[in-house]
C-alpha cells in the first residue's frame, strides 16, 4: 500500500524547519549518517508536495534498513506531531477500529502513514488489550470484562515449571498469533522480576525464584513473540519485586546483588532475545525512582548491555519531564498525566515545550525517544501492517497449545501410595471436594478469578477474557469419557470454612474410589498475600503463605477493617478428610489426590507430608482448560514432567518466618524522607540459595517433580579439570528411564563457586528436559560457558562494575532438584592477571 503527504502546508512546515535545522541540528550530530540520509531526501525534493504526491513516503521504502527508515520519518514531523507520538491517548474509539474502545495505543497520522500503535497487556495472554465495548466510560476502558477474548493460557510460574524453552515457546507462539488476529502491535511481557517474596502478588506473572531459568524462559518467549512481527516488553524494569506500596517504594539493593540476580534476567533478554522493548517500573531503585533512573536506563541497559530497543513506562509510573526522557525512557503510557497527587502532566506538550524553552530538554531528545521506538516498528513490519484488520482467533488451537502447556507445567509433589494415576478403567466413584468460598474445585483458576464471577473479572494485567472455560468437573467427565468411561459420576462437595458440614465430605470420600480435594492460593496485581495493621501496609499482621489464608478482593490492601483476611480452614479440610474411615478396599491416603492451584510456592503444613498425607498435583494457575489439565494428569493420559521454579517450605521454616524478624527486609519501613523503604538484607541469598546457606530443608525444594516413571542419572564428567576461565566446560552424564512409562527427567547442573568470593553454596546453570521410553538410556551433554549472558563462572565486582571470573576450585552438581544432587565433580580455574568477564 503506497502513502502520499496530502497537505502542502504540512510539508512547506516540514521542511523549513527541516532546512532550518530546528528539528534536527542536534540529531544529527548523534546519527550523523541517518541525518544525512534525511536531507538528502529533501534535496532530491521527495518531501515537496508534487513530488509527495507522485511518489511513496521515503520511510516507507522497505528496501531501507530500519534505523534509516525511522529517521526519514522523525526528519520529517513537526514538534507538534513529535510530541502527540510520545505519549499514549485518553480512552478514545480506536481510530481503525470503530468497534474498539481502547485506552492502550497511541494514535496514528494518516498523511505520514504512521499506523496506530496498539498496545496489549501481558503476561498470560492477550489480556487488557485496547478493544473494550465502545458504550464503556471512564477508566473501566482499562479493564472492562468486555474486553477482546483470546486464549487464558497457563500462568508464567506454570510455565517456568515445564523446565523447556520448547514450551515458552510454544506460549509465545499463541501470543503472537492471537495478537495479530487482533491487530495488536506490543506485548507488554514477559514479566521477568523474582520471586523474592512467596507471597508477592504478581509472582504468578514471572517465573519463579532462580535468575538463569527466568532469563531463559523469556528468552524463548521473547523471540516466539518477536517472530511473529510483535514486540515484546520485558518488565519491569527493575527490582519490582513486592505490590504493597509498589507506587512508593524504595529498594535498596547492592549492586552486587542487583546485577546476580534482579538485573540479570534482563539482561538475557536483551542480549540473548533481542527484545524491542523494556518496561520501567513504579518503584526506586537506591535512590531513582526506576524511569527517571539513569543508571538503569542508560549506564546499565544500553551502555553495558548494548540495548537497541526502546523503553516504555508503566501505567501511570512516570513522575517527570526532563528528567525521565533524559535518564533513558522513550514512551510513556497511558497518558500523559500522573495517576497519584498532585495528578499533573508530565509529558503533555505544554511540559514538553517549557523543558525544551528552558533548555532542560532539546528536540534531540525527542527525536532520539522516537526515533528508538520507530526503528523496533520497522523492524517488525508494524508499518507494512495498515489498514488495522482483526481476523478471527482459532480458539480450538489456542486451547488446545494452553492444555499442551498445562500438562507440561504441572509438578507432581508426592505420590508415596501410589495414588496417581487414577485407573480410569474401574473408577466409578469419583468425589471432588473444595471449599465453599474458594474457587478451586469450582471453576477454571486463573489470576485473580473469585467464585462467581468469570474467567476475565479480575487478575489485574493478566485478565484475559476467554472464548470458554473447562470446570474441575466437566474436565474429569470429558476425560474419563473420553478413556472410555462414560458410566464414572462425578460429584462435586464444597465445605464451608468453619468444616460444620465437613461430614457430609468425609462421608462421600469414604465411599469414593477416587478423592480429589482441589485448594491453592488466588493472588492479583495490586495487593500481596499479607495483612497489615493499616493502609500505611508498613505493619505486618500476617503472611498469606499457607492455604488457609484468603481476601474477597485480591487486588487490595489487606487491613483488620477493609478487606480483613479470612481463614478457610482449608487445612483441617484435608486432614479431616485423610482421616475419615474408607468404606472402600483402599485406605484414604491410598486413594486420595490434593491437587493445588497456586500463585507460587505455599507454606505446607507437615501434616499433609509423606505417607500420611495425600499424593500432591501442584497445576498453578492452568487458565481455561483447566479442568482438562488436571484430568489428563490424574488419570495418566499424560504423564507430570514439571519441576518447581519456587520452593515449598514448611510451615515455620521458611524464608518468611527470617523475614518476619525484620520489617526492613518486608514489607518496608519509613526513611528519613518519609518513604516507604525496603532493604534486600538477604542479599544473594534469594530462593533454594537461602535454604542453601540456611542449612533449612524445605518441603519440597527448587528444581523437585516427580514422575509416574522413574529415572537415574549416572557418569557425570565435567572436562576439562584445568581451564583459564575462558573456554566452556564440558559437562556430560547419562539418563535412564528405569520406569515402564514414557516421561521426562530434568537434570540440573549447578555451580558452587570457590568460596573466597562470597557466593551462596550453589547457583543454576544449565538444565535440559529429557524424554525418554522406558529402558531407554541417553547420554547428555552440556555446554558452560564462561562468556554466556548469565555469566555462569562469574560475579559482579562492584568497583569495577564489570563480572568477574576467579580463581579456584568450581564444583560441579548434577542432580533432579537444589537439594537431591546425585553426582559431582570440580574443575579449577587459573585466570591471567586482570583478566574480567
Amino acid at each position: 500500500m503506497k502513502h502520499s503527504v496530502h497537505s502542502s502546508q504540512r510539508l512547506s512546515v516540514d521542511r523549513a524547519s527541516l532546512q532550518s535545522g530546528a528539528t534536527t541540528k542536534a540529531s544529527g550530530a548523534r546519527f550523523p549518517k541517518l541525518f544525512a540520509l534525511g536531507l538528502a531526501a529533501l534535496a532530491a525534493g521527495v518531501l515537496t508536495h508534487s513530488a509527495a504526491e507522485a511518489q511513496p513516503l521515503p520511510w516507507m521504502n522497505t528496501a531501507l534498513a530500519p534505523e534509516e527508515r525511522a529517521a526519514l520519518l522523525v526528519n520529517a514531523m513537526t514538534l507538534a506531531q513529535k510530541e502527540q507520538q510520545l505519549v499514549g491517548n485518553q480512552p478514545e474509539i480506536v481510530p481503525e477500529l470503530p468497534q474498539c474502545k481502547g485506552a492502550r495505543h497511541v494514535r496514528g497520522i494518516a498523511e505520514l502513514a504512521i499506523p496506530t500503535l496498539r498496545i496489549t497487556n501481558g503476561p498470560v495472554g492477550i489480556g487488557q488489550n485496547d478493544c473494550v465495548d465502545p458504550s464503556v466510560v471512564g477508566f473501566a476502558a482499562f479493564t472492562d470484562p468486555s474486553s477482546a477474548k483470546a486464549t487464558a493460557l497457563p500462568s508464567a510460574i506454570a510455565l517456568a515449571a515445564s523446565f523447556d524453552p520448547a514450551v515458552a515457546h510454544e506460549f509465545g507462539n499463541v501470543i503472537g498469533t492471537e495478537a495479530n488476529n487482533l491487530a495488536l502491535h506490543v506485548f507488554e511481557a514477559p514479566g521477568v522480576n523474582m520471586a523474592r517474596i512467596p507471597v508477592l502478588g504478581r509472582n504468578f506473572e514471572y517465573f519463579g525464584e532462580d535468575p538463569f531459568l527466568t532469563g531463559t524462559m523469556a528468552v524463548a518467549e521473547t523471540k516466539a513473540v518477536q517472530a511473529k512481527g510483535v514486540i515484546a516488553m520485558a518488565k519491569h524494569f527493575a527490582a519490582n519485586e513486592q505490590e504493597t506500596n509498589r507506587m512508593t517504594i524504595q529498594e535498596i539493593i547492592d549492586r552486587r546483588v542487583l546485577h546476580e540476580i534482579y538485573l540479570l534476567p534482563f539482561e538475557m533478554a536483551v542480549k540473548d532475545g533481542d527484545t524491542a522493548s523494556i518496561m520501567c517500573s513504579y518503584n526506586s531503585v537506591n535512590g531513582f525512582q526506576a524511569c527517571e533512573n539513569k543508571e538503569l536506563l542508560t549506564d546499565v541497559l544500553r551502555d553495558q548491555w548494548g540495548f537497541k530497543g526502546y523503553v516504555q513506562s508503566d501505567f501511570f509510573a512516570v513522575r517527570s519531564t526532563a528528567a525521565s526522557m533524559l535518564a533513558g525512557l522513550d514512551h510513556l503510557m497511558p497518558f500523559p498525566q500522573m495517576i497519584t497527587a498532585p495528578f499533573t502532566p508530565v509529558w503533555s506538550p505544554a511540559e514538553l515545550n517549557a523543558a525544551l524553552a528552558a533548555g532542560q530538554l532539546h528536540i534531540a531528545d525527542l527525536d532520539l525517544a522516537l526515533l528508538r521506538r520507530y526503528t523496533q516498528m520497522f523492524k517488525m513490519g508494524i508499518f507494512e501492517r495498515q489498514p488495522l484488520v482483526q481476523t478471527p482467533i482459532d480458539f480450538a488451537a489456542g486451547g488446545e497449545s494452553a492444555r499442551s502447556i498445562g500438562v507440561q507445567s504441572a509438578v507432581l509433589l508426592q505420590n508415596d501410595n501410589h495414588v496417581l494415576p487414577f485407573d480410569a478403567n474401574s473408577v466409578k466413584n469419583v468425589v471432588v471436594v473444595g471449599k465453599a468460598t474458594q474457587v478451586y474445585a469450582q471453576q477454571a483458576v486463573a489470576g485473580g478469578v473469585l467464585v462467581g464471577k468469570p474467567m476475565g473479572a479480575g487478575g489485574g494485567s493478566s485478565d484475559v477474557v476467554p472464548n470458554y472455560t473447562v470446570s474441575p468437573v466437566d474436565g474429569l467427565k470429558s476425560v474419563l469419557a473420553a478413556l472410555g468411561n462414560t458410566t464414572a459420576t462425578v460429584t462435586l462437595i464444597t465445605v464451608k470454612d468453619d468444616n460444620s458440614d465437613l461430614n457430609a465430605a468425609q462421608a462421600a470420600a469414604a465411599a469414593a474410589d477416587a478423592v480429589i480435594v482441589m485448594a491453592g492460593t488466588v493472588a492479583e496485581e495490586g495487593a500481596d498475600r499479607a495483612s497489615f495493621v493499616d493502609s500505611t501496609g508498613l505493619s505486618l499482621t500476617a503472611f498469606g503463605d499457607g492455604l488457609d489464608w484468603y481476601v474477597a478482593r485480591p487486588n487490595a490492601l489487606s487491613t483488620a477493617t477493609s478487606n480483613a483476611a479470612a481463614n478457610s480452614n482449608t487445612v483441617a479440610m484435608i486432614t479431616g478428610i485423610l482421616g475419615a474411615a474408607s468404606t472402600t478396599s483402599k485406605p484414604m491416603a491410598a486413594k486420595t489426590a490434593l491437587v493445588l492451584k497456586d500463585n507460587a510456592g505455599v507454606a505446607m503444613d507437615p501434616k499433609l507430608l509423606g505417607a500420611a498425607g495425600p499424593a500432591m498435583l501442584e497445576v498453578w494457575f492452568p487458565g481455561q482448560e483447566d479442568g482438562h489439565i488436571v484430568a489428563d494428569l490424574l488419570f495418566g493420559v499424560r504423564n507430570p514432567s514439571g519441576k518447581l521454579p519456587v520452593t515449598f517450605p514448611k510451615i515455620g521454616e521458611g524464608f518468611l518466618d527470617w523475614v518476619k524478624t525484620d520489617s526492613s527486609v518486608y514489607p518496608g519501613v519509613k526513611n528519613a524522607a518519609g518513604q516507604p523503604e525496603v532493604q534486600y538484607k538477604e542479599g544473594l541469598n534469594i530462593g533454594y540459595r537461602w535454604y542453601d546457606a540456611k542449612g533449612v530443608t524445605p518441603a519440597f525444594s527448587f528444581g523437585h517433580g516427580l514422575s509416574y516413571t522413574t529415572f537415574s542419572i549416572s557418569k557425570l564428567e565435567a572436562t576439562p579439570k584445568k581451564t583459564d576461565g575462558t573456554k566452556p566446560i564440558m559437562v556430560q552424564f547419562f539418563v535412564e528411564n528405569t520406569g515402564t512409562r514414557c516421561g521426562a527427567e530434568v537434570p540440573q547442573v549447578y555451580l558452587g563457586l570457590p568460596t573466597s568470593i562470597g557466593e551462596p553454596p550453589k547457583r543454576l546453570v544449565a538444565f535440559e528436559k529429557v524424554w525418554l521410553n522406558p529402558g531407554e538410556k541417553r547420554k547428555i551433554q552440556i555446554s558452560i560457558d564462561p562468556n554466556a549472558t548469565n555469566h555462569p563462572l562469574g560475579y559482579w565486582e562492584s568497583s569495577t562494575q564489570k563480572w568477574v571470573i576467579a580463581e579456584g576450585d568450581y564444583q560441579v552438581y548434577v542432580g533432579n532438584s537444589a537439594t537431591n544432587i546425585l553426582l559431582n565433580d570440580s574443575v579449577t580455574v587459573r585466570t591471567p592477571p586482570g583478566r574480567s568477564h
